[in-house]
């Protein structure tokens, strides 16, 4: 192996079999002082301003040290050990520091507006004119008209957010790995799907216990809380859930105080009011009162449909005074009741090969695109997969990705879409990944998924799609570098295709027998979809609610205990008491991950969701499969990135503006009995 640094020359097909937790810093400190070079000179430049020397030299100046970075964070997310994470956490603020430093800086704030005056700019047209807009508007938003003592604290913050959100996401993994429930007696695991009791046998046989061991994880968590006939057990692992990161060694409420301190100020730094103005400011909303206005406005719409859902499901379970752990399993049991459909009779039906097999010929149809596996690529875990996508017609090599479907202890929960590379249209191809924590292989038996998981697939690689097939020759306004509350749009849209019979054929087939889901079971598959809708809305509206609530209003001094003051708004949404100890917000990786990241912003997948209801009306009036329809948002959403203002591109795609009622059409919530 060469002593050489993978990270300092990162080919296409990142080295991962090569980089070592010894890489990071020397790396990054290197990284660094090349791109504040190349800064240095864009400011220093004497001659006259172009775009070229300007504008795309500010777009690649950072670009090996954010490839670089990225692949660190990457790494930290999927594969960490303690020698990474140290090493991780020892450049997150030298990296930060660097980026706030950026649009901090006199020199090159001078050399923008200097070239904002020239005829080039003026002349400027499409992405070109669009790139130098958005830089003005970052750069003021980051604080570039500030004086200089404001714009060290600006920067200080930034640093202080960095270290604080990692330590909040480090906390949120620890806390979830540090609880295991092992049960000795198989009566106890009445009620249990089979592949759930297969699964919680082998995740305890990896541990060298005997019994069978469940975890906070998603394919061991959501089993028992839907199936599991044993209340006490349900309760135990849903108090464990409820309370992560919110006492004992991983507690985070401290931090997430500090982390909405620490914005409050920022935003106040920049002359808003409140931190969730200065997000949305840039956004399809504009300011948070006009989310929240959204948001409101469908829960006066949703609330008489879960009265009536609530009060159905308390008659159904005979009466009994529900507690947080008895819902979703009273629910699945009115389900099957209601329409004779239970999920896991789909399970078979869905093995993640044929599943993603299926959403690759899926997309080629309606987009024009083959995507072909490579084998021989190192990556991260051996169950990492690689990909590489090419435009159907010219054989172009539009993108790769790496897919990482399982989970593991070392590796953060949930499902994520992120990019290595951001290419230039016929130059360079993308490169990105997808990552899941789906069921795992259970013996002998392949992967095999829940509806839900099927789901998820398709959003994420929607996600993708947005990354691989953008067209946009400016980094900064490619792909899923667009407002937040227009991201969640291509994701959102794919998982209508897991709806429709004609997709479903292509890819839900046993997996023994190879036979499509039988009529009769997708016709209850189809009656059930909006089976306690208004629940899973109303659930949505509380995380976003909250976020913007907590963004917008609270105060320590007045409010008091935040996960308490939390708690209560969630109640309001809550089909039943929440537990005095339920600590939701303390584990909220979506708010408190990142500096920014979904942090007023949560209400981006509702806001989304209108959008994608109402889009995929068009596939349903003129075919599922039409290439035209698929080619017509490829060109207009999925090529275009940030080069025009999203509601523009929307009105590319639909040729009118967004219906809002399409949402609570698809959804079922339109007329009570």
């Amino acid at each position: 192996m060469s002593d050489a640094n993978p990270l300092l020359s990162i080919p296409f097909a990142i080295p991962f079999d090569q980089i070592r937790a010894e890489h990071v810093e020397p790396a990054v400190a290197q990284l660094i002082d090349e791109a504040r070079a190349r800064i240095e000179a864009i400011s220093s430049f004497d001659g006259p301003r172009t775009y070229a020397n300007t504008m795309h030299a500010l777009d690649h100046a950072t670009e090996p040290l954010d490839i670089a970075f990225g692949i660190i964070r990457h790494l930290e997310s999927v594969a960490t050990y303690p020698e990474f994470r140290e090493a991780h956490n020892a450049v997150m603020g030298p990296a930060s520091e660097f980026y706030s430093s950026i649009r901090l800086h006199d020199g090159l704030w001078a050399a923008i507006k200097a070239y904002a005056e020239t005829d080039d700019a003026k002349a400027l047209t499409g992405v070109r004119a669009r790139h130098l807009h958005k830089t003005l508007t970052a750069f003021r938003l980051s604080g570039a008209d500030l004086d200089a003592a404001g714009k060290k604290r600006s920067a200080e913050i930034d640093v202080e957010l960095t270290q604080l959100t990692t330590k909040f996401s480090e906390n949120v993994l620890d806390a979830t790995n540090a609880f295991e429930l092992v049960i000795d007696s198989e009566q106890r695991l009445a009620g249990l799907p089979p592949s759930a009791v297969a699964a919680a046998r082998q995740s305890a046989e990896s541990k060298g216990l005997a019994g069978w061991r469940f975890t906070l994880q998603a394919p061991s968590y959501l089993p028992v809380m839907t199936y599991l006939d044993d209340r006490s057990v349900r309760e135990t692992m849903y108090r464990a859930f409820a309370t992560r990161a919110a006492s004992g060694q991983y507690d985070n409420r401290d931090i997430l105080l500090q982390i909405l301190a620490l914005r409050q100020e920022k935003a106040k730094l920049l002359g808003f009011a409140q931190f969730a103005d200065l997000v949305t400011i840039d956004r399809m909303a504009k300011t948070g009162a006009a989310a929240e206005k959204f948001l409101t406005d469908l829960q006066e719409k949703t609330v008489p449909f879960f009265e009536r859902e609530n009060a159905q499901l308390k008659e159904f379970a005979g009466g009994i005074e529900l507690e947080p752990w008895d819902v979703g399993y009273y629910a699945e049991k009115q389900r099957v009741a209601l329409y004779d459909f239970d999920e896991e009779q789909l399970r078979p039906y869905f093995s993640l090969a044929g599943a993603m097999a299926g959403m690759f010929e899926l997309t080629g149809k309606l987009f024009g695109i083959r995507v072909a596996a490579r084998a021989g690529v190192p990556g991260w875990d051996k169950d990492v997969q690689y990909f590489d996508i090419f435009d159907a017609a010219s054989n172009e090599h539009l993108a790769s990705f790496y897919a990482d479907m399982y989970p593991r202890e070392n590796k953060r929960g949930g499902a994520w879409m992120d990019a290595f590379l951001t290419g230039m249209p016929g130059e360079s191809a993308h490169l990105g990944l997808m990552c899941g924590n789906l069921t795992p292989p259970i013996g002998d038996q392949p992967a095999l998924l829940t509806h839900r998981d099927v789901e998820t697939l398709f959003h994420e690689f929607g996600h993708l799609l947005h990354h691989s097939l953008t067209r946009v020759p400016v980094r900064d306004l490619a792909g899923t570098s667009v407002p937040w509350d227009f991201v969640e749009l291509p994701s959102q849209i794919m998982e209508n295709w897991c709806w429709e019979r004609e997709a479903l054929d292509l890819f839900a087939r046993h997996f023994e027998t190879g036979e499509v889901i039988p009529e009769e079971l997708f016709a209850k598959m189809k009656r059930a979809r909006t089976y306690r809708m208004a629940n899973g809305q109303m659930r949505q509206l509380s995380f976003s609610l909250m976020d913007l609530a907590v963004h917008m209003r609270y105060d320590p001094a007045v409010d008091g205990d935040v996960v308490a003051w939390s708690r209560a708004i969630l109640q309001a949404f809550s089909a039943v008491r929440l537990p005095d100890d339920h600590a939701t917000i303390a584990s909220f990786s979506h708010l408190f991950s990142s500096p920014v990241g979904y942090a007023a912003g949560y209400y981006s997948y509702k806001w989304a969701e209108v959008l994608d209801a109402d889009a995929f009306s068009r596939f349903r009036d003129e075919g599922v499969f039409n290439p035209e329809t698929g080619r017509a948002f490829r060109e207009c959403i999925l090529a275009k990135g940030d080069s025009e203002d999203p509601a523009e591109l929307y009105r590319q795609f639909m040729g009118r503006d967004p219906d809002p009622n399409a949402l609570l059409l698809r959804s079922g919530l339109t007329a009570v009995a």
